[in-house]
């Protein structure tokens, strides 16, 4: 148990994500504890006029002991770390969390690769830096000095943003824009998915009368925007693909009649799922002016795939992979996750040996996350006996398989509650970069969604953003589509 007692609640969300990453799996409290069990911590932070103050207790054992000695032999350790307040809120921010990274690293005996970052987008930082007219240096400094950052992590943001930046040299933020579609339906739930994903076998019957909603949304955004620059296309969910080719079909034509494509730079379509890729939907895509889809392994270990809730072998994942070359589709992604339950390094040894002999054109490698409606959360008791583990082993061997494929890092992001505290990066072939994934990243140009659950994220030119979220849930989605297009036409000024 960790005991958190704070003087100021706005640091709750920072001091926290600090906790979870050191103490991953501990349940946390917002209270002080007056009698500390053996194994406990209590972390108190005073934010005063003149000082800022961050006590960590804990009862740890006088040396060793017999069996049957009484509690009484367990004494309180208490560390403390202090320094002078400052003015300003954000640099009181850093100054805290330094303060207590350094506890608990002490407490623990360990660091964190990405040092005090927790809620930062790391290539955000290098980015600015260098739009700023930085150097490399300089920012390395920064981050070691700030954030107390690996060098490792920091050259890694450094080499992304770069790329980022040429990536998106002809991305037109001011009068182009993003189009995202949703297709919340999937053959299964995945044990760790929190996306909005609904049984395809429950909502075939129905699927005509989604469509049809979807297709309002779009004939909205279609009027909205038509003195606007569409830049990129993502189809995504769910797994669009399981749909009927008939209906995948249906879709990208009214997609195709409703936009102008002259200055569209990319068009993904998620066929994450292997269990929903069959040729028929594949020559689908190919029909279509689609550049980029992607086919998620996630593990090539069959053990692990039942065990997530996946229903299908890692020989349907080379067989969708095969297919999807064997149409034509030139530019394809595959997902993976590290830190799946009972994995290893010489399991993410096997399934990067077997990517690597199918080559894909680009690799997202994903450090597992356990988000708060992930049925490993809600029913978190039913895999407690279960091993999570993700390490820089792991993250290495993923980083080492994809240069020799000639992929280099192009996108990177990070979320709360990650395995080992890592990242999710984005490797791709030159030319074969995911777009979208660097746009919805870095929150610079505008995205209109359309579907159940999408929300729509309007940019302003002073960097602002606002938001207006679809209902996730089918059935009221259906009832009040009128409202969600309303929702939009408020955030775009069309009211």
């Amino acid at each position: 148990m960790i005991y958190l007692n704070l003087s100021e609640e706005n640091f709750e969300y920072d001091v926290r994500g600090l906790l979870t990453s050191f103490y991953p799996g501990a349940e946390i409290t917002l209270s002080g504890a007056e009698h500390l069990l053996p194994g406990d911590r209590c972390l108190e932070v005073e934010c005063e006029e003149t000082q800022i103050r961050v006590r960590l207790r804990s009862k740890q054992k006088n040396g060793e002991s017999a069996p049957g000695v009484s509690d009484d032999t367990l004494q309180q350790q208490v560390r403390e770390a202090s320094a002078p307040a400052v003015s300003d809120r954000k640099t009181a921010k850093s100054v805290l969390k330094r303060l207590v990274y350094e506890l608990l690293s002490e407490d623990t005996k360990k660091t964190l690769p990405w040092g005090t970052l927790t809620g930062i987008r790391p290539t955000k930082i290098s980015m600015a830096m260098l739009e700023e007219g930085a150097s490399e240096e300089a920012i390395v400094s920064y981050m070691e000095e700030t954030y107390l950052t690996s060098r490792e992590k920091i050259d890694l943001s450094i080499e992304i943003a770069k790329r980022e930046r040429e990536v998106l040299r002809n991305i037109d933020y001011q009068d182009g824009y993003s189009l995202y579609i949703g297709i919340p339906f999937c053959p299964t739930t995945c044990l760790y998915c929190s996306f909005t994903s609904y049984p395809i076998s429950k909502w075939a019957p129905r699927m005509e009368e989604y469509l049809e909603a979807l297709f309002q949304e779009i004939d909205d955004t279609k009027e909205a925007f038509a003195h606007k620059k569409l830049n990129t296309i993502y189809i995504g969910g769910g797994t669009p693909t399981t749909i009927t080719a008939d209906q995948l079909d249906r879709l990208f034509t009214k997609v195709e009649e409703s936009f102008d494509f002259t200055y569209l730079q990319e068009w993904t379509v998620e066929a994450g799922r292997p269990d929903s890729v069959t040729e028929e939907k594949l020559q689908v895509l190919k029909k279509h002016p689609i550049t980029r889809i992607s086919i998620n392994p996630q593990t090539m270990k069959a053990e692990t795939l039942k065990l997530i809730g996946r229903k299908h072998s890692p020989e349907q994942i080379e067989e969708a992979y095969r297919l999807a070359r064997s149409v034509g589709l030139d530019n394809i992604n595959m997902d993976l996750i590290m830190g799946l339950p009972e994995e290893t390094a010489s399991d993410v040894r096997l399934t990067m040996e077997k990517l690597y002999a199918m080559a894909p054109d680009s690799i997202t490698v994903h450090s597992l996350a356990v988000k708060r409606a992930a049925r490993l959360n809600t029913m978190k008791e039913l895999y407690a006996h279960l091993k999570f583990e993700n390490t820089g082993e792991m993250m290495a061997l993923t980083a080492d398989y994809c240069r020799r494929l000639g992929l280099n890092p192009y996108y990177l992001y990070r979320q709360k509650n990650m395995a080992g505290n890592f990242e999710n990066v984005g490797y791709a072939r030159p030319g074969k970069e995911g777009i979208y994934n660097i746009l919805i990243m870095e929150e610079k140009q505008t995205i209109v969604a359309c579907g159940a659950g999408s929300v729509s994220k309007r940019v302003y030119p002073d960097g602002r953003i606002e938001r207006s979220e679809n209902v996730k849930d089918i059935d009221l989605y259906l009832a009040r589509i009128d409202e969600m297009i309303e929702r939009k036409q408020r955030l775009f000024c069309r009211q």
